[in-house]
Parts: structure tokens; sequence; C-alpha cells
């Protein structure tokens, strides 16, 4: 009883501290990284909101594990060292300390295991409802964003570093023409590629696709609050891999409609009924 007690909190110590030193030196700013960061940026979609959570337990679990290792290493070291200990052991094996150290790292994984699917699900699951689609191509060294059920694209650029100072954002992650989605709707993005491997990531969406040539792959989120939330492209995709920053702009309803109206008039395409060449025309050999 006496143990389980000390367990239990020391358990809440290092819990209450580590997750406190975490939340003070992680990035204060929404959507982009700070100097010295430690832990994730701000969670502002479900699933951020889980992996964070996954983050920190297994944080805490590891911590313990290590601090039980290194007393033991301490014990060793004390109890057993050549003057302590002048006449040494010759017990050669145990069979309680062999079963416990195979059951309880299995153990160990187990616990660790469940909650790693459970994310692994919402991360792949859609949700049944999904209220905005986008599909992103990624091209070296940019992106194209098409909103499919508004009839529009357009392509996002990196600002030049006297853009960005000009515009207030940070330079490598601001982009001419952000990602605009509503808040509290679900997302789906759809990812590809049209030359080499690429990748789509926003930290704090919790997000990471890779972006194949010639096959779609899809992920969601939910964000929860207006702001701009900044990524990168992550997969080395050559010489301008630096420069190919992301940045999605979660705006509320009404603001985002506005948006959309505007973004029609503005990305709208020509219309694909339109003929360059009168078919019936016949052309002499």
């Amino acid at each position: 009883m006496l143990a389980r007690n000390i367990l239990t909190g020391a358990t809440a110590l290092v819990t209450s501290v580590v997750v406190s030193v975490t939340e003070v030196l992680a990035n204060p700013q929404t959507g982009q990284p700070a100097e010295w960061q430690l832990g994730f940026q701000r969670a502002v979609t479900p699933v951020m909101e889980s992996i964070n959570t996954l983050h920190n337990y297994v944080l805490i679990l590891i911590t313990l594990i290590s601090l039980f290792i290194l007393a033991l290493l301490i014990f060793v070291a004390v109890r057993f060292n050549a003057k302590s200990n002048p006449n040494p052991s010759q017990v050669t094996h145990n069979t309680v300390i062999e079963v416990l150290w195979t059951v309880v790292p299995i153990l160990i994984l187990v616990v660790m295991a469940i909650p790693s699917f459970k994310l692994l699900y919402l991360q792949d699951t859609f949700p049944e409802h999904v209220d905005l689609n986008i599909k992103a191509t990624a091209y070296q060294w940019f992106w194209t964003y098409e909103y499919p059920d508004e009839g529009f694209e357009f392509d996002a650029f990196k600002l030049e570093a006297e853009e960005a100072e000009e515009v207030g954002e940070p330079y490598l992650l601001a982009v001419d023409t952000k990602v605009v989605v509503p808040v509290g709707k679900v997302v789906r993005v759809q990812v590809t590629s049209a030359d080499v491997i690429h990748a789509w990531a926003v930290p704090a969406l919790g997000v990471k696709m890779d972006a194949y040539p010639g096959r779609l792959n899809e992920l969601w989120f939910q964000v929860n609050e207006p702001g701009v939330y900044y990524g990168q492209c992550s997969e080395l995709c050559g010489q301008g891999h630096a420069f190919m920053p992301i940045a999605v702009e979660a705006m509320l309803e009404a603001e985002y409609e506005v948006w959309l109206n505007e973004a029609r008039e503005e990305y709208a395409r020509i219309g694909e009924n339109i003929r360059v060449a009168d078919s019936n025309l016949s052309v002499a050999k």
C-alpha cells in the first residue's frame, strides 16, 4: 500500500512538472514555431489535441521508466561494487526476475499501443459529413489549391523576405495566397503531386500527408478558432524544398462567405464549354 501511494504521488508530481514545463516552453503564438521552442505548437484541432495528449502521456511514462532504471543502476553500483561486496554472488539466473523483465515491458507496450491505435483511427477515419473539399497539388516548388465545389483554383508561392516583412508575416512561412477555411467545419484535403514526392504538413492542425505523382491521399481537420496556421513541405523534393511554405487561414463563417464570394470572382476558371476551334473544319491532306 505504501509503495502504491508513493508511486501514485510520484506519477502526479512528474505529470504536473512535465506538462507545466511543456506548456511554458511551447510556442505561445498561434500557428508558427518560436525560438528555443520545446514541445508542439498549440493545438487548434481535435486531432492535434489528441496528439498532444498522447505525447505528454508517453513522455511521463518514459520519464518514470528512465528514473527507475537510473535507480537500479545506482543501487547496483553501490551495493555490488568490489569494496562493498568482496565475495561476489555465484547466482546465474533468477526465474522470477526473468519473467518480470519479459512481462513488464510487454505490458508497457500494450499500455502505449492502445491510445496510439485510437489516435491512428481518429486520424484516418473521416467524419460522416464533410463541409469543404480542397485539392492540394504540389509542384517544384509551389502549391496549387483547388476548391472543386466552388469551381476555382489558385497558386500559392512563398513571399520574399521584403514582402513578408512588409505584411508582418514570418519569412519562409508566408505565402502570397492563403488557403482559407471556415472555423468549426470539417475540411477534407486531397493531396497529390505533379512531379516528385512532396508532403503537405501543418503542425498546429496535426496533419502531415505525402503527395505522390499520380495518386490521391486524403486528410481531414476541423479548426477550433480563427487564425493563420503555417506549415511547409515536409518531404525532400529538390533544390527549392525549403521554399514551399503552407499557410492556412481559419475564418468565422460570415468572413469566410465574404472571402468565398471574392475568390469566385478573382480565381474563377474559364468556362469549359468555350471552343477554340470548329470541329467541323476539314483539314486537307
